[in-house]
């Protein structure tokens, strides 16, 4: 049953992989098609931030072990499609142009943070194997709290590339905010 569960959210999380790549193949991109791989990788990763954040209230609420032992490949997911985010803006948008990017990252701050957001993700991505968490112990648990500054750092990325607040990134800043939330333990007084 497990291993059908894990494999049904693998499928599941490569539908928007599958789902750009006809888009692409297919030219359904729009008038503006860097923008839309770069709008629909970033809202992906954005909804993979959220998934991988729910795992652990899911298994609190419901006592089920499973939704933890699909958290590891959901933040897979949250790197691939952040790396699909930032790749499309690298390579298709400015063509490798390393003066333009640099600059970007320095003076706009949402490309900084949605940048940062990426780098933070790296460690979290060479960590995620069964041996690095046996190797690390309890530092493991600490170094992947950074899922948190990340999901914040999205969110922000998000907001600030809208210019103003519009529905969709208000909406995802509300989740993450509220997933955040659930992990506060209140203490219960005797």
């Amino acid at each position: 049953m497990r291993s059908y569960f894990k494999s049904s959210v693998f499928i599941l999380s490569t539908i928007p992989f599958l789902l750009i790549i006809y888009k692409i193949l297919f030219n359904k991109l729009g008038p503006e098609p860097v923008k839309e791989i770069t709008h629909f990788t970033g809202e992906w990763t954005l909804v993979f931030i959220c998934l991988t954040l729910a795992m652990s209230p899911l298994k609190r609420f419901t006592n089920f072990t499973f939704w933890v032992k699909v958290r590891r490949m959901l933040g897979l997911f949250v790197f691939f499609y952040a790396t699909l985010h930032l790749l499309t803006y690298i390579v298709i948008d400015y063509r490798f142009d390393w003066q333009q990017i640099t600059d970007d990252v320095v003076k706009k701050k949402y490309i900084f943070i949605g940048f940062a957001a990426w780098v933070l993700l790296i460690p979290l991505v060479i960590t995620s194997s069964q041996k690095m968490i046996i190797a690390l112990k309890h530092n493991w648990k600490k170094l992947h709290r950074l899922i948190y500054v990340i999901a914040i750092f999205g969110s922000l990325h998000y907001i600030w590339l809208s210019k103003t607040i519009f529905f969709k990134p208000l909406i995802y800043s509300l989740v993450i905010i509220f997933l955040l939330l659930l992990r506060i333990r209140f203490k219960k007084t005797t």
